[in-house]
C-alpha cells in the first residue's frame, strides 16, 4: 500500500517556475519582482531585458522557464500569458567577518533569496476587451471622431509649397 499522491493546487491555466539561492537580499529582488507583477509575459521580458539591476538577469531566466513550462507542460498559448504572481523569499545567509583594529572583528552577512513566478493564461473574454479597446483607438485615429488640431492650414501648405518648388526647378540636384 502506497500513499495517495497530493493533487496539484494549481489551476489548469497556470504554470510555475522557481529559482533558489539567488545571490542578493530579498528586498533588492522584490524591487525587480514588483517591476513585472501583473504585466503580460512578453512585456515583462522586455522590461527585464533593459533593467539595470544585476539580479534582473536571474529573474528573466525564471520567467523564461515559467513561459516554457506553460507552453510545453500545460499547452497554454504563449501570447496570452501574464505574470499572475512573483513572490520573493529569504533563504540562507552566509556569515563572514572583517578584521578590525585592535584584534576585533565585525560580522558581514551575505544574503541569498528565492523567487517563484506564476504565469497564467488570460481568458478569451479578457482578450476580447483588449481587442475592443484597440479597435476603439484605431477608429479615433482614422477620423471617425474629430481629431485634435495639429498644425491645421500650415500643415496643408507645406506639401503644396514643396510641389511648387519642384515644378519651378529650384532644386539644384535636378540639373
Amino acid at each position: 500500500m502506497s500513499k495517495v499522491g497530493k493533487k496539484s493546487q494549481r489551476k489548469d491555466n497556470e504554470a510555475i517556475a522557481k529559482a533558489r539561492y539567488i545571490k542578493g537580499s530579498e528586498r533588492k529582488l522584490n524591487l525587480i519582482a514588483q517591476l513585472i507583477r501583473g504585466k503580460s509575459a512578453q512585456r515583462a521580458l522586455i522590461d527585464l531585458e533593459f533593467a539595470r539591476r544585476r539580479m534582473a538577469v536571474e529573474v528573466k531566466k525564471v520567467l523564461e522557464a515559467a513561459i516554457a513550462n506553460a507552453e510545453n507542460n500545460h499547452n497554454l498559448d504563449v501570447d496570452r500569458l501574464f505574470v499572475k504572481e512573483a513572490t520573493v523569499g529569504r533563504t540562507m545567509t552566509l556569515g563572514r567577518f572583517h578584521a578590525r583594529g585592535r584584534g576585533r572583528s565585525a560580522s558581514v552577512e551575505k544574503p541569498f533569496s528565492n523567487i517563484t513566478i506564476i504565469v497564467e493564461e488570460r481568458d478569451a473574454a479578457e482578450d476580447k476587451k483588449a481587442v475592443k479597446a484597440a479597435k476603439k483607438a484605431e477608429k479615433a485615429e482614422a477620423g471617425d471622431k474629430p481629431a485634435k488640431k495639429s498644425g491645421g492650414a500650415k500643415a496643408a501648405k507645406k506639401p503644396a509649397a514643396k510641389a511648387a518648388k519642384a515644378e519651378a526647378g529650384d532644386n539644384a540636384t535636378a540639373e
